[in-house]
């Protein structure tokens, strides 16, 4: 996917962000072309045409975003009981920065902790999670932080 200054980008990791500019880099002793990305107060630099863009995504429209709503009010799965494969199922889910896998990140964790006790990471995570789900619905759906807030919540009664 192409993007221009002033596109909204969701990068995997970092979450909303705006493309800035686009610049020339030399990386491995090549010069190479890069979307320059701020999100919050961080500037990243994303090589064009290169796998490392596939990190970065535009904002989920508000149609789709509304059918991700399914995900969050379904069955949480059951996560593995080995901490260590717990923990690298759900940081793997979150690495395509995928809306649809944070959905799923959030909700089994959410199901997880009714009936046992997160670990600091697992905690982290779903922190990591919330937050960038949080942030995409306030940007793609238009209402306050408090209003998506509440809309998660009611959606994880289950």
């Amino acid at each position: 996917m192409d993007y221009h200054v002033g596109d909204k980008v969701i990068h995997s990791i970092y979450g909303l962000g705006e493309v800035v500019r686009i610049e020339e880099k030399i990386i491995n002793g090549r010069p190479t072309n890069c979307y320059v990305v701020s999100v919050n107060e961080l500037t990243i630099w994303i090589p064009i045409n290169d796998s490392h863009q596939n990190s970065l995504r535009t904002p989920t429209m508000p149609g789709e975003f509304e059918e991700l709503f399914t995900i969050l009010t379904s069955p949480g799965e059951t996560l593995p009981e080995d901490r260590l494969l717990r923990k690298d199922l759900l940081v793997e889910q979150l690495k395509n920065g995928q809306l649809s896998s944070i959905c799923q990140v959030v909700r089994d964790l959410t199901h997880w902790k009714r009936t046992k006790k997160l670990n600091d990471q697992e905690k982290s995570i779903l922190e990591r999670a919330i937050n960038s789900l949080l942030t995409e619905w306030i940007y793609s759906l238009g209402v306050s932080r408090h209003q998506a807030q509440q809309g998660l919540a009611k959606m994880l009664e289950g």
